[in-house]
């Protein structure tokens, strides 16, 4: 997709397609008044019809123009005057992409930006507006031999700016076409099936990464590695399966080598059956979701890959398969960290905080400034806060004032979560340093204080992202997120 700013006059500028927006009560926005001026009043004329309410996210299409520039005139409802934000623009203009891709149109230009969007800027309302795009043409790397979804014509895509703000604009395009740019890798990798995204698979993807982008450096660890390195809770999530584990190493250099740099640590469960402590059948089809934390760091590092940043990043990912078998893990099974200390596996449904921990250990090496891991790690969480965002947790408050900001930014949040003493007591075993779980209640909150048992000494903060990474129902899907929370909090550094 080609991204282009125009300042040219919504009445003189040629285009297939022309994006403007309509208030509550047919009230026209600034870019449809001046086409309605050439068109003598029709627009004027169907508002007082009822036919543009001006409800958010109606749209009408107007085919036939005659007397503008431009071949064709989207009206879309911005809702209510006074409580057009961010939200409500990105809102609009989904529903004017998925009208437009039903057309020839071949270019469009959203004029939408124009109008008064609350507590926002010009950078802002372009990146959202690549994003909404880049969402809009994203297709899932389905398997199906026939019925492919059509692609959209569309090719061009123009946002208007007054003069002053077209740099801002730019900048905007820019950064919106990478976060697209990760968050559709992100998308690709969680929406394979499991057997096709296997460990060795999320290995070779980082390998390609590192092919495409010269600034990106990759280290593949085995088993056997992982062996020497003494990551026993690792290691011990992965005996049931015949798929080998990897540890994915990533590095990033935009500023002087040496310099600390920032670590991402990703889950990468490719599938999780739960182990022996088996999960129900329903739905579990969508386990092959749980590298989700895995995805999102590979997607951020070709975010950053092509935006630059002049920051060093790390990215950590324990690649492997939670099964069933006669040498896999059991209940009450003991096994020792790399830190050391050591661990009873009360329920190896528990994964994912077995092999974060390792990983965050792994972390230490590279004198990290800060360490942010990010996982689909509990159904808790999804309980705590839904599908609409995801849990934050953290032991350096500025680390989580950035983040939660960056969230707010990106449209992308997450919500500060508590973790304490209180908490952490059910973690304590008779037979080893800690269990894995505790009780039932506070889950999220739970598996957060046992990953911050290997967090001393770390600026560290913990993303539960197992409500956000996908979507369940008719439109399974991976999300991609939090790549754009990641990279804007990156961009920020």
């Amino acid at each position: 997709m080609e991204f282009f700013v125009t300042s040219a006059s919504p009445s003189r500028q040629r285009t297939d397609c022309a994006i403007v927006g309509v208030f509550d009560k047919g009230v026209l926005g600034a870019a449809a008044e001046e086409l309605d001026g050439k068109l003598g009043g029709q627009l004027t004329k169907l508002a007082k019809r009822g036919d543009l309410g001006g409800k958010s996210g109606d749209h009408l299409l107007l085919a036939d123009v005659s007397g503008a520039a431009c071949e064709r005139i989207l009206l879309v409802g911005l809702g209510a005057r006074g409580s057009f934000n961010r939200k409500q623009y990105r809102k609009a203009l989904a529903s004017a992409l998925t009208a437009l891709a039903k057309t020839g149109a071949r270019d469009a230009i959203n004029y939408l930006a124009l109008e008064e969007v609350k507590d926002t800027d010009a950078y802002a309302l372009a990146r959202a507006a690549v994003e909404t795009v880049g969402h809009s043409q994203y297709r899932i790397p389905d398997h199906k031999t026939s019925n492919k979804r059509p692609k959209s014509k569309l090719s061009r895509f123009g946002i208007a700016a007054q003069r002053s703000e077209r740099g801002a604009i730019e900048r905007g395009i820019a950064h919106g076409r990478g976060i697209v740019a990760g968050t559709s890798l992100a998308r690709d990798l969680a929406n394979q099936p499991a057997n096709v995204c296997t460990p060795t698979f999320l290995a070779n993807a980082a390998k390609n990464l590192a092919r495409e982008h010269r600034s990106i450096r990759v280290r593949i660890l085995s088993e056997a590695d992982c062996r020497k390195l003494k990551m026993g809770s690792f290691l011990s999530v992965t005996e049931g399966t015949a798929e080998p584990a990897k540890l994915i190493v990533l590095e990033y250099n935009g500023a002087a080598r040496g310099g600390d740099p920032i670590a991402l640590v990703g889950k990468g469960v490719t599938f999780d059956t739960g182990g022996i402590s088996l999960k129900p059948p329903a739905a579990m089809d969508e386990m092959k979701f749980d590298m989700g934390g895995a995805a999102s760091v590979l997607g951020t590092f070709k975010a950053i890959a092509a935006l630059e940043p002049q920051i060093n990043v790390v990215g950590i990912v324990p690649a492997c398969e939670n099964m069933p078998s006669g040498r896999a893990t059991k209940p009450g099974d003991i096994v020792r960290s790399m830190s050391g200390q050591t661990i009873e596996v009360l329920n190896t449904d528990a994964e994912g905080r077995l092999i974060l921990c390792d990983a965050i250990t792994y972390a230490r090496r590279f004198k990290p400034r800060a360490v942010i891991d990010i996982a689909t790690l509990t159904g808790a969480c999804v309980i705590a806060l839904g599908n609409h965002i995801s849990g934050l947790f953290g032991n350096d408050q500025a680390l989580i004032d950035a983040l939660r900001d960056a969230g707010q930014r990106a449209d992308d949040r997450a919500w500060p979560m508590p973790i304490g003493e209180e908490y952490a007591d059910g973690l304590k075993s008779n037979f080893a340093d800690f269990a894995n779980v505790a009780g039932r209640d506070a889950g999220a909150i739970t598996a957060a204080c046992f990953l911050a048992k290997f967090t001393d000494g770390l600026k560290w903060a913990h993303l539960d992202v197992a409500g956000t990474a996908y979507v369940s129902g008719s439109g399974k899907s991976g999300t991609g997120r939090p790549v754009p929370l990641l990279v804007d909090y990156l961009l920020h550094q």
